[in-house]
């Protein structure tokens, strides 16, 4: 898959910009606070629906202005799809997917197939169970629409778990726990088919990143992610009925999928405490190259490769090992400049100046 073209109007700190790429590598360069990362955070936008920051839509929306504009182009061996995205301020943003209007962003997923890895994504190995569950359920939602599915069923249900006990004072018992059981067995019922994908998952996974992170390391790692939920399938409802107490007093849901957590083994080395910052960014490069190998496997097609200010986190050595992972795939690489020797490596580029909001070309 491709993006050839992109329009923005009032994005962040762009008045109007449009954007033409290459089929192989394009390297966006500036200086700091120009806009570069609003151009890749746009793009990932039309493959997602939402931020990858989690940011607000309406913090989006240039200041002064009502609106913003996303319009891009991409093209795949098999056919070719436009993206609009319409963000209002004080209206529910408007999206349509080859001029067709869709209501919800998961209708997005698996259609455009984009890949994000920022410097954060660096720090994955030991950055929050939030940040790796993100990854898990991104990956995922662009694969598995039942699985996306199950996972906004599953989040309102928590939700409403929560608002529930926010009420418990206005209720009569009997009355809430009629309702929690209801809720706790529809809680059950997706949370389990939620921790089984994952689990399927990562056996998937294992299996193409073993091989990546072997030959990455020089053949000195054998890496390995380990899946921690933080309840088990069979007692997942035992288990809601023994914490309901202590939910209640609480006001959230202690155990079930959005608790769960993934370790990474380089043998029985828990890279997570033991591993060098050199070792856990080897890991996290070796994550993000595996999620292109996982979804040419199953769509049969690679996906677009963002990469937001990477190179300079990491050493020359990785550098170098990343950029001889990237044949056959797309990149937009962001920058502060350009490095001859990674411009050597990478062959025939399409350089993109940012200044301002603006670009050259």
């Amino acid at each position: 898959m491709q993006i050839t073209h992109l329009e923005l109007l009032n994005y962040r700190n762009i008045e109007s910009l449009s954007a033409e790429f290459s089929p192989g590598c394009n390297i966006i360069y500036g200086e700091n606070g120009q806009g570069k990362t609003n151009i890749l955070e746009s793009i990932y936008m039309c493959g997602i629906g939402k931020s990858h920051k989690n940011s607000k839509e309406r913090e989006i929306i240039r200041n002064g202005c009502e609106e913003s504009h996303i319009k891009a182009e991409f093209d795949s061996e098999i056919s070719s799809h436009r993206v609009d995205i319409h963000l209002r301020k004080n209206k529910p943003k408007g999206m349509a997917l080859d001029r067709i209007p869709i209501r919800k962003f998961g209708e997005l997923y698996g259609n455009i197939l984009v890949v994000m890895f920022s410097s954060e994504d660096l720090d994955i190995v030991r950055r929050s169970p939030s940040d790796r569950r993100r990854f898990l359920d991104m990956q995922l939602c662009q694969l598995d629409p039942i699985y996306l599915d199950n996972l906004l069923r599953y989040n309102r249900i928590l939700e409403q778990r929560r608002e529930l006990f926010k009420m418990a004072e206005e209720k009569d018992s009997h009355e809430l726990n009629d309702t929690l059981d209801i809720l706790d067995l529809q809680l059950c019922s997706y949370g389990t088919k939620i921790m089984e994908r994952r689990r399927q998952f990562l056996e998937e996974l294992n299996e193409i990143i073993f091989e990546i992170h072997y030959d990455l390391s020089g053949g000195r790692e054998k890496l390995r992610i380990e899946y921690e939920p933080s309840v088990g399938e069979e007692d997942f409802y035992e288990t809601l009925l023994k914490n309901r107490e202590r939910d209640r007093i609480y006001r959230q849901t202690h155990a079930g999928p959005h608790r769960d957590d993934l370790s990474f083994y380089d043998q029985d080395k828990d890279l997570k405490i033991y591993g060098s910052s050199g070792q856990q960014r080897s890991c996290a490069i070796s994550l993000k190259l595996s999620e292109i190998h996982v979804i040419e496997q199953l769509k049969k097609e690679k996906p677009v490769l963002l990469l937001d200010d990477v190179m300079s986190e990491l050493d020359r050595n990785r550098q170098m090992q990343l950029i001889r992972s990237l044949h056959d795939v797309q990149t937009i690489i962001t920058c502060t400049g350009l490095d001859e020797l990674i411009e050597e490596q990478l062959g025939d580029v399409r350089k993109i100046h940012v200044k301002d909001g603006s670009i050259t070309t």
